[in-house]
């Protein structure tokens, strides 16, 4: 890996009035679409649906007053491998906490685990305490948009390590869902004698597509009606993740010209993951939190990069290649609205802790902080043994 800086720099966001006024502008002459018969969710956003959220977003939504909250949070950049990278680092006021690094997908943000990071920074009991390094994804907000391909999860997890080199951390864990799910077994793999444990929601890959009925043999009826639900997924959802991973570039100029067009691209993926699906959006996550993760793309201009660097990895990210299985101690908590299975996954993975929820959605440090944290906190409570903490300063607010 080339790295041209190991600077470490705090970070502040500061839109100029002009982004903004050209935003209001562009959604004063949103032109909407004819809603198609019946207008609901089975051909995708419902044209009344967004119509109100437009008209909030307009309205009532405060970009001034989000900016000035994700500035209160503790905000870095550094510059690896030629690419410039934005992260957040939460430091607990226990010195001996656990180092965490958290990772997020798409079509998230950093912003997912900002309500996380108190339950995992100031716990009860400070054995259970973390540092956090939640960096934003390559090509994703103010880690874009990116100047060069070959962003796999490979290179990623390799980018990760070396920030967390920067930032003194010889010895730690890892999280992530999404996209993160992917990129968090991945660091282990390339750094195995320094990741703690691997920890995700929805399970690490492969997915649970199944070949024929001998994969299906012996799976509880749960882990049946999640195979089922791959298999909806590929036939019925699958759409985004297609165009994406093979013409990012294409759909980048509609999302990068129209807010109306990237927030449609986004919440749908909103309404489709979280929990129950029926729910609207904005009932499960706030319409603030929802439109502020939309800025943070529309902002910065990264759809495209975004789309490029999330999905078209020929042959990565679960779907492709069976991959080695790094020994890392790895756990899985699995929500109502995801779908990994044990088998599949343990097929790359050192599994050592497997948890099936009956609730909750995709995006789990939004929904279900709590429960998600509780986990984390058990997991790596139970690899006590092998925690080594920092001793460098580097990045600290």
């Amino acid at each position: 890996m080339t790295t041209s800086t190991t600077s470490v720099a705090p970070f502040r966001i500061d839109i100029p009035h002009s982004a903004l006024d050209d935003l209001r502008s562009r959604l004063d002459r949103a032109r909407l679409p004819t809603a198609l018969p019946g207008d609901d969710w089975s051909t995708g956003v419902p044209v009344s649906y967004l119509a109100e959220l437009v008209r909030y977003w307009r309205n009532e939504y405060d970009w001034r007053a989000a900016e000035a909250k994700i500035n209160a949070l503790p905000q870095f950049t550094t510059e690896i491998d030629g690419q410039r990278i934005w992260f957040l680092h939460f430091r607990s006021r226990h010195e001996n906490a656990t180092p965490l690094l958290l990772t997020h997908g798409w079509p998230g943000s950093v912003l997912e685990f900002v309500g996380l990071a108190p339950l995992l920074t100031d716990p009860a009991d400070p054995e259970d305490a973390f540092h956090l390094v939640v960096p934003a994804l390559p090509g994703f907000g103010f880690s874009g948009p990116t100047s060069e391909g070959g962003w796999t999860t490979d290179r990623i997890a390799r980018t990760w390590v070396e920030l967390m080199t920067r930032l003194g951390y010889e010895r730690f864990g890892t999280h992530g869902g999404d996209l993160g799910a992917d990129v968090s077994p991945e660091v282990g793999r390339v750094a195995p004698d320094r990741v703690i444990g691997v920890h995700t929601n929805g399970g690490p890959g492969p997915y649970p597509v199944v070949q024929d009925d001998n994969d299906l043999a012996g799976l509880t009826d749960l882990e049946l009606r999640r195979v089922a639900a791959v298999q909806e997924f590929m036939t019925e959802q699958s759409g985004y993740y297609t165009i994406q991973a093979t013409r990012p570039q294409t759909l980048a100029y509609g999302l990068v010209d129209s807010p109306v067009g990237q927030l449609a691209w986004i919440i749908e993926k909103f309404r489709e993951w979280t929990w129950p699906r029926e729910a609207l959006p904005e009932e499960v996550v706030s319409k603030e939190w929802l439109i502020t993760n939309v800025m943070l793309y529309w902002l910065t201009g990264t759809a495209g990069s975004a789309a490029y660097v999330g999905y078209a990895q020929a042959g990565d990210g679960g779907w492709g290649e069976a991959k080695p299985n790094s020994g890392v101690p790895t756990a899985a908590i699995v929500f109502a609205g995801d779908v990994g299975v044990r088998r599949f996954s343990e097929t790359e993975n050192t599994i050592v802790r497997w948890v099936d929820v009956d609730d909750g959605g995709h995006f789990a440090a939004l929904e279900q902080p709590d429960r998600l944290a509780a986990d984390m906190r058990e997991f790596f409570r139970s690899l006590t043994s092998t925690r080594v903490r920092p001793a460098k300063t580097a990045g600290r607010r």
